[in-house]
């Protein structure tokens, strides 16, 4: 009976759609998270009747036909690419991209990776690092004897010197846009790898057309809506149970076929 097959492929469906959906609220605190979406696409169609088919020696049409469908599959995953409030730190070295963008960080292997989080320090050399000791690309080394840190929206990184009254120029932020954002392969910790599905980055200075502006002293929270995934989760749930409803009742079908035949 393809009632058991195609019920089976929508709660396999559902099963995706909840772990998606719980991966999104699990990231509800986690600094310039993007929630996803999974997409769906019906499965192949098994034609009991062909549509367009002559019906009649005198050339008559199927109007219709008769197709039945043989279940659901996933077609992808996508990331939602809204900017996420900004929340206020006043740390010196949080930084948010308000708009398109991300921040370049340089990888141990030498690759380049893409992160919306800005939350930034300083290695013991004095290059601004992520959490994970990644420098920010380009590099910018701030003097041990900086007693502060000033950048603009533009990106721009000027220190003052203890003894001097002009601050200094020590480096220029800059970030990437690209034309599929959603080609972009998540590698955890918060970064983001260039694929041939992304395309090649576009790199540029904040604040100019195209970019988004660097705003310090801030971070970009998550974008899920909790209201909007509980509710999600809800139907979600609702789906896989009337999935699972459909195999008991053709269970019991072919039960009932079975019972016939003794």
């Amino acid at each position: 009976m393809r009632a058991l097959d195609i019920a089976g492929t929508g709660m396999q469906a559902q099963q995706t759609n909840v772990e998606t959906i719980s991966n999104n609220i699990a990231n509800m605190t986690t600094t310039g998270y993007k929630r996803s979406r999974a997409e769906f696409q019906d499965l192949i169609y098994q034609n009991l009747r062909r549509v367009g088919t002559t019906s009649s020696d005198s050339g008559t049409i199927v109007p219709a036909g008769a197709q039945v469908g043989l279940g659901v599959k996933t077609a992808a995953v996508y990331r939602i690419n809204e900017q996420g409030s900004l929340e206020q730190t006043s740390n010196s070295l949080d930084f948010a991209i308000q708009g398109r963008g991300y921040f370049q960080v340089t990888l141990p292997s030498g690759e380049t990776a893409y992160t919306r989080d800005g939350t930034l320090s300083l290695a013991q050399d004095g290059t601004i690092v992520t959490a994970d000791g990644y420098a920010l690309n380009p590099t910018i080394n701030i003097p041990n004897n900086a007693q502060s840190v000033s950048v603009d929206q533009s990106g721009q990184v000027s220190v003052t010197i203890a003894g001097q009254t002009q601050a200094q120029i020590v480096g220029q932020i800059q970030i990437a846009t690209f034309a599929n954002e959603n080609g972009l392969d998540a590698m955890g910790q918060n970064l983001f790898l260039q694929t041939q599905a992304s395309g090649d980055p576009i790199i540029g200075t904040p604040n100019t057309t195209g970019f988004g502006s660097v705003m310090q002293g801030y971070v970009e929270n998550s974008n899920v809506n909790v209201v909007t995934e509980v509710t999600d989760l809800i139907t979600a749930q609702r789906a896989y149970e009337m999935n699972s409803k459909v195999i008991t009742a053709s269970d019991d079908m072919m039960q009932t076929l079975t019972n016939l035949s003794r």
